[in-house]
């Protein structure tokens, strides 16, 4: 049933009236009579007789789509299990509402007649292909023989480090080309919009129009449901899209695929919070599928993938990373230090300014990445330099503009006569510096020349490829026609000190998008880091070696306790909440209680902490507690998330 109380987390049996006997088949919505309500839910499988002795009627079968597969409903129950949530929780997230208009529309195209003179479509099935060019894959010494696995239906799986300039897109194409071409379907799931046009434009080319749909809910009910109901009934063998698609029911599923796993909008945020990584991991392991995690960093949980041998690294030779790789710089290194030592403050070092220059005369565009948005987003006083606050909130103050008032960023209070409660003084300066005030210097730096923004308001897919500058926040980065001649990457310090477990990788996962949109090639592009060139994260990026960060983050992380070498689950609420479910939890041996730490609106988290292999024990104890407080409807809410990516 569709009740989020976690001790109702189990299938209830019901009576199937005769009038409802044809319709009431597994797989679709039902509404029946709980606690004197209507509710909905899923009938999961008919049965010929019950263990309880007295039983109400079905009310209702609300329609006689079978909207949930089989294998999603052992997987949604897998990835509840998993994440200490309810098996209802997920299937929220796996089934879309129902549009009764789209499944109206859908179900009379089925039973449309089909065209006798229309021609037979030889590929409209699984199948229709013999093999798969490799193209690309050939610069990867396992490429090929990943294609060929897929292509021959085998559980291939595979953690794939793409070169800088590489077309990611391309590539994700050619395995689900293989995949169809051994009768089998692929889900693959990306991070944005952007990504997901990118790999929609490059399936279309490879497969043909029509053969597979994407599932997003950007997309709209409507079409998002269309979507669903087309590979739910087998008229396409391949589900792309953000991660609404985790769960895509695809028939004969022999690939799952994620590109940018570190991409923190692969986290859902709704309960039980599942990684979009995990659930087509497991759906991997459930289906006997073959799995690919690439990108052009590498997280720890893919490392932990390669070093557990669950999945083998397909990665290019050196030779070929080094003939590939644009030429890199940290500014650490810039002479100009030697000489002036007041460059090693500057925002827009000489090495920096230099490359950009360059670019532009040769008629080449320049990629900017700055770490946050907006004009100037932190402001200090400018006597004594304690950051500026707002007197009703404590909100950080922010100015929109050159000649624009400070502003709350959290209640948007004006704070016009601010003045600060250390010194009194009322002068600002920045702090922080955004991507619109970098776009107003860098263009009175180089007059002139075409300066464009990308970021939250505005996000650009492409630019041309001639001189201009582009500003952009990380992950908004366009792609330039014939790659960019330099990218900088300032404000290096911005991503490296943030309080956060995932500082340096996510520091380095930034850097190689924007690094990769350079013209390959020691002779094409330059990229220039804001950064000591003697930190383990710029090293990676120097030399284009997430594999090796990545192995160094897995080993620090073990050696101190820390997801994902161990499962971390945070329990967040108001003090007596909190202590009162962890009290009720009969916690497996091993298990370490961290905490309290201050979390937001007065509320408490603690960290309960076990090896993996006690991960499935950890998870079914939190879950039983928070059922204990759900059956004597206690108060206070509690929060349960197993491997948060936020920690602290």
């Amino acid at each position: 049933m569709d009740v989020p109380l976690p001790h109702l987390d189990r299938p209830f049996d019901y009576l199937v009236p005769e009038a409802l006997d044809a319709e009431a088949q597994p797989g679709v919505r039902v509404k029946v009579r709980f606690a004197g309500q209507l509710v909905d839910g899923w009938l999961l499988e008919r049965a010929e007789s019950s263990a309880h002795p007295k039983l109400a009627y079905l009310e209702k079968v609300v329609s006689s789509v079978p909207v949930l597969s089989p294998e999603v409903a052992r997987l949604a129950r897998a990835v509840a299990d998993r994440y200490a949530g309810s098996l209802a929780d997920v299937l929220r997230l796996a089934v879309p509402p129902r549009h009764a208009r789209a499944e109206k529309a859908v179900t009379a195209d089925a039973d449309a007649p089909a065209d006798p003179d229309a021609p037979a479509d030889a590929d409209a099935r699984p199948g229709g292909r013999a093999e798969v060019d490799p193209r690309g894959w050939r610069d990867y010494p396992a490429g090929s023989a990943l294609l060929r696995a897929l292509t021959d239906g085998r559980p291939a799986r595979a953690v794939w480090s793409a070169l800088p300039g590489e077309d990611w897109a391309d590539r994700y194409a050619d395995a689900v080309a293989a995949t169809v071409a051994g009768g089998r379907g692929a889900v693959v799931v990306v991070a944005d919009a952007r990504d997901l046009d990118r790999l929609d434009a490059a399936l279309t080319a490879v497969l043909g129009a029509g053969r597979h749909v994407r599932l997003t809910a950007a997309d709209g009910p409507a079409r998002r449901y269309r979507a669903f109901l087309a590979a739910r009934r087998g008229d396409v063998a391949v589900v792309i899209g953000t991660r609404a698609a985790m769960f895509a029911p695809v028939e004969r599923l022999g690939l799952v695929a994620i590109w940018d796993d570190g991409d923190d909008l692969h986290a859902e945020p709704r309960a039980p919070y599942p990684h979009a990584r995990d659930v087509l991991l497991t759906r991997a392991q459930l289906g006997d599928a073959a799995a690919l995690v690439g990108g052009y960093a590498r997280s720890a949980e893919a490392q932990l993938l390669v070093e557990t041998s669950w999945a083998r690294e397909v990665v290019a030779d050196r030779a070929v990373v080094r003939a590939r790789t644009p030429a890199m710089a940290p500014t650490g290194d810039d002479p100009q230090l030697a000489r002036d030592p007041g460059a090693a403050s500057a925002r827009l070092p000489s090495l920096a300014w230099t490359s950009a220059r360059d670019a532009l005369r040769a008629d080449l565009p320049v990629l900017v990445q700055v770490p946050r948005r907006g004009y100037v987003p932190s402001v200090a006083c400018a006597d004594c330099r304690t950051p500026a606050r707002c007197p009703h909130c404590a909100g950080p103050l922010a100015l929109p503009s050159a000649q624009g008032t400070p502003a709350c960023r959290w209640c948007g209070r004006v704070a016009a006569a601010n003045a600060c409660p250390e010194c009194g003084g009322r002068r600002l300066r920045a702090s922080v510096t955004g991507a619109r005030r970098t776009a107003e210097e860098l263009g009175r730096a180089f007059p002139g020349v075409p300066v464009r923004t990308s970021g939250r308001e505005e996000v650009l897919a492409t630019v041309p490829g001639g001189a201009g500058l582009v500003i952009a926040t990380p992950g908004a980065e366009p792609v330039a026609d014939g790659g960019y001649g330099a990218v900088l990457l300032l404000d290096s310090w911005a991503l490296l000190t943030r309080a956060d477990l995932r500082a340096g990788e996510e520091a380095l996962r930034r850097w190689m998008a924007a690094a990769a949109l350079a013209r390959p090639g020691t002779a094409g592009g330059r990229v220039v880091v804001v950064a000591d060139g003697a930190l383990a994260p710029v090293q990676a990026l120097l030399r284009w070696d997430s594999a090796w960060f990545a192995a160094r983050e897995l080993a620090e992380r073990r050696e101190l306790g820390f997801p994902p070498a161990v499962r971390m689950a945070s329990v967040t609420g108001v003090a007596e909440a909190v202590s009162d479910l962890l009290d009720g939890a009969r916690l497996p041996d091993g298990a370490e209680v961290l905490g309290p730490v201050p979390a937001d609106e007065g509320r408490e988290r603690m960290l309960v902490r076990v090896p993996r292999s006690r991960a499935a024990a950890l998870a079914e104890a939190l879950h039983a507690a928070a059922g204990q407080r759900s059956a004597r409807k206690a108060a206070d809410p509690v929060r349960l998330q197993v491997d948060p990516l936020v920690l602290f």
